[in-house]
């Protein structure tokens, strides 16, 4: 990964989502030295009839090799694990993720209402008729945790409270002022047992990424961040067919993404994880193995997931505090790229695990979940 890059952030009211996407474009670009000419490759999803054929054009990209897979929030894993093997493999030298979104201000504007479920077709018709929305899913999921290991309401609200904690140093997170435990808590109700703050924040937004063949590292502008190892692993459509409520998909792509790279979990630094809820936080933890099955309540109490914590756990605040504009995947790789180059700024830098001092992460872990845990996407990048 050679070039990272977010667009405008936030409340964006102004800009048409493919301007989100070109200024990201522009930006990763800049970030990485190279040229626009050596980009052959183009990945997106979300945006168009013909995506990425629209978005390319929009970009003025004439791409040989495209990827337009749509698995929810971890479609941007899963495209970088597609992308690094097409180049591994010759199909392709550089290739662009990108992605932009307006969802909060389209909301807004009346241009759109808030997406209750991704409709009614096919096997999903069996259960929208009965008001079994997303929110509910991960509601049921949660409370199914909760029961079988005796997870905590004060546990899972810790979530967003370090969540929010690392928020308050990034000067791009959208929400920075401290939230507690009881203020988690005591919001408004959504889907039992989920307050507001439990869930993600709806914000406007993009990012892109560019990977590229080894050959041009001799002239990019940074150092570049390796991919070490991906997985990815997609499980159901309907809450029927899912066996367990407390396993997620990243229980399948973190193994496979760690035998990849030849790595475990003690080796991660830093870990970007797709958190929509703060369930989702707590399950990935132990499907990736930083904590047993069952144990994620208590692991994740005690500011482990703090940017000085044990593991830190999406340094830029995540979706639950930094910027959810809709597949949120793209954003955990940015961050983990950032962080990696000692980019992040003094305030909120992390550090090597089991170092003093000011040692510069190696490993870093970018796990997507997509759907109501239907997909996942893990994939560990290197420094150096």
């Amino acid at each position: 990964m050679v070039g990272v890059a977010l667009s405008d952030c936030g409340r964006v009211d102004g800009p048409t989502p493919y301007a989100l996407h070109a200024q990201a474009a522009r930006r990763a670009l800049a970030d990485s030295g190279l040229d626009r000419s050596v980009i052959d490759g183009f990945a997106s999803a979300g945006l168009g009839v013909l995506a990425p054929v629209e978005v390319a054009e929009y970009l003025g990209l004439r791409p040989t090799w495209v990827d337009s897979t749509s698995v929810g929030g971890s479609t941007w894993e899963v495209m970088a694990a597609h992308a690094a093997d097409a180049i591994a493999a010759g199909h392709a030298n550089a290739v662009l993720l990108v992605y932009g979104s307006t969802a909060r201000a389209d909301i807004k504007a009346r241009r759109r209402t808030s997406n209750l479920s991704f409709g009614s077709r096919g096997p999903l018709q069996f259960e929208v008729p009965y008001g079994h929305t997303l929110v509910a899913k991960y509601a049921m999921a949660a409370r199914r945790h909760m029961h079988e290991y005796g997870t905590t309401l004060e546990q899972l609200a810790s979530v967003a409270v370090q969540a929010r904690a690392n928020a308050a140093a990034n000067p791009d997170a959208m929400f920075r002022d401290p939230i507690t435990v009881e203020d988690v808590l005591t919001s408004d109700p959504i889907a039992d047992p989920f307050t507001k703050l439990h869930c993600c924040i709806r914000s406007d937004g993009g990012c892109a990424v560019l990977l590229a063949a080894e050959d041009y590292v001799p002239d990019t502008a940074k150092a570049p961040v390796w991919v070490l190892g991906t997985g990815t692993s997609v499980s159901h459509t309907t809450m029927s067919e899912w066996e367990d409520f407390t396993v997620s998909p990243a229980a399948v792509s973190g193994r496979r993404a760690f035998a990849a790279a030849g790595l475990t979990p003690a080796d991660v630094d830093l870990a970007e994880i797709y958190d929509a809820f703060t369930y989702m936080t707590l399950v990935t933890l132990e499907d990736l193995g930083f904590c047993a099955k069952g144990e994620g309540g208590a692991f994740v109490e005690k500011g482990r997931l703090l940017r000085d914590g044990e593991l830190p756990v999406n340094t830029d605040g995540g979706g639950l505090s930094a910027c959810h504009p809709g597949m949120r995947g793209l954003f955990l790789l940015v961050e983990a790229v950032r962080q990696l180059r000692g980019e992040a700024g003094p305030d909120r830098q992390v550090t090597k695990r089991g170092t003093a001092g000011a040692t510069l992460p190696e490993v870093a872990l970018a796990s997507g979940t997509g759907g109501w845990f239907c997909s996942s996407g893990t994939v560990l990048l290197g420094r150096g």
